[in-house]
């Protein structure tokens, strides 16, 4: 028996691939296929000072690396940290990202990006 989430995947594979489909007959333009990718994009989860202090202790980060990873500075992540300020989009994928697959994931990225002869 399938579950619902399961179920849930299936139709929402077959409603991607029948929208690609279409798309790629010239029945849908390229800004609103993306309109259509966005609804399926998961919400990135709040972080509040509690979760993000316990994502860098997870990682074993000092605060200083946490901002050189998000690219942010050293007095940013302390606020954060003490909930004077709070994460705006960009940091806040990130920090999903971090949480979901690790330093790793975010660093290759960061690594693949840089071109130092640019």
């Amino acid at each position: 028996m399938m579950t619902k989430t399961k179920a849930k995947r299936a139709v929402v594979a077959a409603v991607d691939e029948t929208a690609s489909d279409i798309h790629r007959l010239g029945f849908i333009d390229k800004r609103n296929m993306h309109k259509f990718d966005a609804l399926f994009l998961e919400p990135v989860p709040d972080y509040d000072s509690e979760k993000i202090r316990a994502l860098r202790m997870h990682l074993q980060l000092s605060q200083a690396v946490l901002a050189a990873v998000l690219n942010t500075s050293l007095s940013t992540v302390r606020k954060w940290e003490s909930g004077e300020k709070h994460p705006s989009g960009p940091s806040m994928k990130l920090l999903s990202l971090l949480d979901r697959k690790g330093l790793e994931a975010v660093l290759y990225f960061s690594l693949a990006s840089y071109h130092p002869l640019a």
